[in-house]
């Protein structure tokens, strides 16, 4: 398996090269040469694994042979061994063929954790075969820094740095972060926004002058393709547990960073049978303004209940812009240096394909309350705001006799301020391994909205 870059310019690689890469050396976002493919048969014999084994199989072709298929067996069960519920990813029915796909049962309750508890075993396996050590840089709105501090801390060749927005994410994501102690870990608040951070990392890769001589830099953003690699199998798993591949089943994803729903669409297009992808978004709309106006453009951020979602850059939109202008690497450079300096508008031709595959709601902060509070008045099930906002746009995008399932993002514990803001009387819990977390020491540095700031604070922490 070779990969390539979305703007054409930088050399392909195979999967370990990209494992150790995220960004493109010509600014663009790798994704595979071609996509592996499973039969009708292979799909249906898929359906009697378990998650695990189901991971196996769907990783493998895009590993290739990088890591020997035991050895990356053993990497996959690890992971999720470690997860709380004994099916990895359970599925719970909210009313008729609606579904919702619990993705919160990991380390730090988000959906992230199936991607970057993966993805720190594989670092760790790769540079310890190497002998190497790298410098890990990642931007998060909330749950990425907690799964990514929590699938490295245990990497013995590995130094972390997580920027998140100063005061912008909620308590509990940050302390989730901010808790964890080691030598080699490091939150940065950074005195901006989301994009302003994942921006810095971005930069990061173009300008590595603060890494000290011969060491590499590697993200834990959803640039890095292991974690949309990662995502995929849920996709996999919730649709074979539905009938698959005998009938399609559809998908609504709380998504701003595209990168989730982008994970559906490689499904779809690896063979299984998905009929309909629904981006949910929230009062930052740049998926849906997208899709329903042709123009990709930058708006100012709006702090919602829902901050893993405020962002104006949907950084992952440029791997399926790639495949909407033909696999044109140097078109799609073009384009996107004319978004580095305003907006662009996607084509006719473009926007058909776009619309073919996906469609997008938009669901405010109003009625992300009204659906918690629905949803619990219903069924007494408890939906944390991102969640909510995919059950919403899965009720107004249902097909009859299609069934739909919501990706549920998040543990509702992690955002108690949108619960009570819904009007639940009953507050959510944290998991018996998170009880004390308002207990234990914080551990962070408050940092100016500037690059070099950010990198002399870098390169003063970095292990020798």
């Amino acid at each position: 398996m070779r990969y390539v870059s979305t703007r054409g310019a930088a050399p392909s690689l195979n999967f370990e090269e990209v494992l150790l890469t995220g960004l493109a050396e010509d600014g663009g976002l790798y994704v595979p040469e071609s996509l592996p493919q499973f039969s009708q048969a292979q799909l249906g014999d898929m359906a009697a694994l378990d998650y695990p084994a189901l991971a196996g199989q769907i990783i493998a072709p895009f590993v290739g042979d990088c890591i020997e298929r035991e050895d990356l067996a053993g990497i996959v069960r690890e992971t999720y061994a470690g997860f709380r519920h004994p099916a990895v990813a359970p599925m719970v029915q909210l009313d008729h063929d609606q579904w919702v796909l619990e993705l919160f049962h990991g380390p730090t309750l988000a959906f992230k954790d199936f991607a970057l508890q993966l993805l720190g075993r594989l670092l760790d396996h790769v540079l310890e075969r190497r002998g190497e050590r790298v410098v890990i840089m990642g931007a998060t709105s909330g749950d990425t820094g907690s799964a990514a501090i929590e699938g490295c801390r245990r990497c013995r060749n590995v130094d972390i740095f997580i920027l998140h927005p100063h005061g912008r994410v909620s308590e509990v994501q940050r302390r989730q972060m901010t808790t964890v102690q080691g030598e080699g870990i490091h939150n940065l608040a950074v005195e901006g926004n989301f994009d302003d951070c994942q921006a810095m990392v971005k930069a990061s890769f173009r300008e590595r002058g603060f890494l000290p001589d011969g060491r590499g830099l590697v993200a834990v953003n959803s640039i890095n393709w292991a974690r949309i690699m990662a995502q995929v199998v849920y996709y996999f798993y919730a649709a074979l547990a539905l009938g698959a591949p005998a009938r399609p089943v559809s998908f609504s994803v709380p998504t701003g960073n595209f990168g989730d729903i982008f994970a559906g669409y490689l499904a779809r297009g690896m063979g299984l049978p998905v009929e309909r992808l629904v981006i949910a978004t929230n009062r930052n709309d740049v998926l849906h303004r997208i899709m329903t106006t042709r123009v990709y453009a930058r708006q100012p951020l709006q702090p919602s209940l829902s901050p893993s979602m405020d962002i104006s850059v949907s950084s992952n939109f440029e791997r399926l812009l790639f495949d909407l202008y033909g696999r044109d690497g140097a078109a799609l450079a073009a384009m996107m240096a004319r978004f580095d300096g305003g907006d662009i508008t996607l084509s006719d031709v473009a926007m058909a394909e776009a619309r073919e595959r996906f469609a997008s709601v938009r669901v405010d902060d109003d009625a992300t309350c009204e659906q918690i509070a629905r949803t619990w008045a219903d069924c007494g099930y408890l939906l944390d705001p991102h969640s909510a906002i995919g059950y919403h746009a899965a009720r107004r995008s249902a097909t009859p006799g299609t069934p739909m399932v919501t990706l549920a993002t998040a543990h509702p514990a992690k955002f108690p301020d949108a619960v009570a803001a819904a009007g639940v009387a009953e507050a959510p819990r944290l998991p018996a391994h998170l009880a004390d977390l308002f207990d234990r020491p914080e551990h962070y540095s408050v940092i100016a909205n500037d690059l070099q700031a950010v990198h002399a604070a870098m390169a003063a922490k970095i292990r020798r």
